[in-house]
């Protein structure tokens, strides 16, 4: 089998950013092989302006939502967000099976090789069925009622059942702090062991409110939906202290949004996870975060702490594409301390690892076949507002 061999301006191995010094090599299908010496590489080396990199990680998409672009208006607030997407997700099979097809093409062409998906129906399977992409299928459970409880989660078994068969990346997860009884918890929690479990944190200031004194405007949210809330008694402390530990049996916990999480929490998270042996990952979708909050994440109180941070696009519902360089121009823009070597780690190796998918995904290490991404226009060091990307393999 014959080697393609890669020169660039320059070329993230995964950690490292290496000059045009240098070569990778890989096979005809793409794994792997080398990275050697610009002098040693020999003759037929394709050389491109740019930056090479590892395809792009997904690490929270809700693919079965595609259908829902442009319908819900930017900067609702998540409470009327929520609403709208329960309300008017129902649209007819083929038009959903559509935009499903769209969504997957459009990642593809965006550089991403692996999705960390949001799975509230078996919408998604058929076209997961092809591997055009690489998943982790997160069967989303939901049920703020503990009467709803046991038949929530047995439709969650099926879907899990169903889903398990395509790939053995795939978990039973919480929705959110806000919309999972005790009940439902204590039915989910056994299956979390081995698994990477997410979760959606501290969207909006409204979730702490809820859970310090039983205010703020899920309330209202609860009211909408006709949902009783009088058994609810809050914790006295913030959400993500509430919820956190019991998530305790998972072998990797993400925690996604994270637009109104305090240092406070971020000590928790990371101590207690730490104490319990886990991986913890704190997913970032700040694209998404403005379309429905107009409001950025914290990035450099993540990056004080040493979090591991990761990146997703969330839904086309809250968001005008899939895409991870778009997630990235937007920190880019708005926190320029992000170095491009830590932004790709983010996109790339540390995307891989939360999801599991680091064997084969992330880097240009030996045996992998992570996809070669080229990125124009680096500007000043980093990737800027005009910068594309492309598949070279």
């Amino acid at each position: 089998m014959g080697l393609r061999k890669f020169n660039a301006d320059i070329i993230f191995e995964g950690k490292e950013l290496l000059d045009k010094n240098n070569v990778l090599i890989t096979d005809e299908d793409g794994v792997i092989k080398d990275i050697v010496a610009r002098s040693d590489a020999g003759n037929d080396v394709q050389t491109f302006d740019g930056l090479l990199s590892p395809g792009f990680i997904n690490c929270h998409c809700h693919l079965e939502l595609s259908h829902m672009k442009g319908l819900i208006p930017e900067q609702t607030g998540l409470i009327d967000f929520v609403f709208k997407v329960v309300t008017q997700r129902h649209f007819p099979d083929e038009e959903i099976s559509d935009a499903i097809i769209k969504a997957e093409d459009e990642m593809l062409q965006n550089g991403i090789v692996a999705v960390g998906d949001i799975c509230n129906n078996t919408s998604t399977l058929q076209r997961k069925k092809l591997k055009r992409l690489a998943y982790y299928n997160f069967i989303e459970t939901s049920g703020w009622l503990e009467t709803v409880a046991a038949s929530r989660f047995d439709t969650s078994i099926k879907y899990y059942n169903e889903f398990i068969h395509q790939t053995k990346n795939t978990s039973i997860v919480p929705h959110a702090p806000y919309s999972v009884s005790d009940k439902l918890w204590s039915l989910m929690q056994p299956s979390f062991q081995y698994k990477t479990i997410t979760i959606h944190n501290q969207e909006t200031v409204f979730e702490d409110e809820l859970f310090l004194q039983a205010s703020g405007d899920f309330i209202r949210m609860y009211k909408l939906m006709n949902i009783e809330n009088k058994e609810f008694k809050p914790s006295g402390k913030s959400s993500l202290q509430t919820y956190f530990s019991k998530l305790k049996s998972a072998q990797n916990i993400m925690l996604v949004h994270n637009t109104f999480t305090k240092e406070e929490d971020i000590n928790y998270a990371q101590q207690t996870s730490k104490k319990n042996q886990q991986q913890l990952f704190w997913c970032l979708c700040p694209n998404a975060n403005m379309y429905i909050e107009n409001s950025l994440p914290p990035v450099d109180l993540f990056r004080q702490n040493n979090c591991n941070i990761v990146l997703g696009t969330d839904s086309l519902a809250s968001n005008q594409s899939l895409s991870i360089l778009d997630e990235m121009k937007t920190i880019t823009k708005n926190f320029p301390s992000v170095g491009l070597k830590e932004l790709l780690q983010w996109a790339t190796i540390i995307g891989a690892t939360a999801l599991n998918m680091q064997n084969n995904l992330g880097s240009f290490e030996k045996g992998k076949k992570p996809c070669v991404v080229l990125i124009d226009n680096i500007i000043n060091d980093n990737i800027s507002a005009t910068s594309t990307i492309k598949r070279i393999i």
